[in-house]
């Protein structure tokens, strides 16, 4: 991202917004002041809003996830910055159902305060409103780390899950509880080989030696706690693999996989990590029922990957099946049995 490309007023949030709903018009509206978007179509069963949002740098979450089938409305921060808790505020209020309103929230310091703010407003007008927090991130997982575990991958696959259980018709409650389980079902960690481009100075944000490797990184461009020396991808996606599935909860054999690049890297690339991933996995005795693989959750133009692996259990495999009409999320419907021939 080179500072040329920049607005004159160094705040590249605005116009990407304009130009997103733009580019999205049949899906979404954008109201500017505060700043939020809303999804034009939902499931007429749908009692719940479900709202989302975060720093911006990470498109296409959260805003290219809206419709129907998944969030109503999204609030979306500066860059790596959470959003105000107007904009969560005014989002809310697009957004909610006669049960009320669901957060999705990432478990970052600034995020929760924010929409905890939004939410005591929300109550005091009468509006029902429960959190689901997203802290998958095992690279921050330690007695040492006050905050717990971040909010990064599963993020994308609680969304999905969501939509397509409040599009039943569920109440608050019921959804707030489901998300907590699909978030506690979920593990992800993240490697870069390139830290993303700073926009104040044109430069990476942290340096790297050829040959070496982020383990652990953040999607804010969090350096990691270990720098090593960069493995065959073989070695590496093991090695992630080990990791992860060792620190999911006990579970079926049956998972849904994202292999998200951060920015910088290549789906050519992202494929052929899927493709040692999902052979891993069955070595592993865990077997692949959904799979996203692109770039969903980047940090600007980081060189680099994360794997988020979801333990699926069989009622929830219709909700990740269902449609799903958003600007970025890549499945629509699921195939027939004729489809599949």
């Amino acid at each position: 991202m080179a500072p040329p490309l920049h607005p004159a007023d160094g705040d590249p949030v605005p116009p990407a917004l304009r130009g997103f709903a733009k580019a999205h018009a049949d899906l979404v509206r954008l109201h500017e002041d505060p700043a939020h978007l809303v999804a034009r179509h939902r499931d007429p069963a749908r009692r719940v809003g479900l709202v989302s949002g975060g720093g911006s740098g990470h498109e296409p979450m959260h805003a290219g996830f809206l419709g129907r089938g998944m969030l109503d409305a999204v609030a979306p921060g500066k860059v790596f910055a959470s959003p105000h808790n107007k904009q969560v505020l005014a989002a809310s209020r697009h957004a909610a159902g006669p049960d009320g309103v669901l957060h999705v929230v990432k478990n970052y310091t600034g995020d929760r305060i924010n929409f905890g703010i939004a939410a005591e407003r929300l109550r005091l007008e009468g509006i029902e409103v429960r959190r689901v927090l997203v802290d998958d991130d095992l690279a921050t997982e330690s007695d040492e780390t006050a905050t717990g575990r971040r909010g990064t991958g599963a993020t994308v696959v609680v969304e999905k899950l969501l939509g397509a259980a409040a599009d039943t018709g569920l109440g608050l409650d019921d959804l707030a509880a489901l998300g907590a389980e699909f978030a506690g079902a979920s593990r992800s960690l993240a490697v870069a080989t390139r830290a993303q481009t700073s926009m104040h100075t044109g430069r990476p944000s942290f340096a790297l030696e050829d040959g070496e490797l982020e383990y652990g990184v953040g999607i804010h461009g969090e350096r990691a706690q270990r720098t090593i020396s960069r493995p065959p991808a073989e070695e590496l996606v093991d090695r992630m693999l080990d990791e992860v599935v060792a620190g999911l909860p006990a579970g079926p054999d049956e998972v849904v996989v994202v292999v998200n690049g951060l920015g910088g890297t290549t789906l050519l690339e992202l494929y052929g990590l899927h493709d040692l991933v999902s052979d891993g996995l069955a070595r592993r005795g865990l077997d692949v029922v959904g799979a996203l693989v692109g770039t969903f959750v980047p940090a600007l133009d980081m060189a680099g990957f994360s794997l988020t692996l979801t333990r699926l259990r069989p009622s929830w495999k219709p909700w990740w099946t269902a449609p799903a009409i958003t600007p970025a999320f890549p499945r629509s419907t699921a195939p027939t049995t004729e489809e599949t021939r």
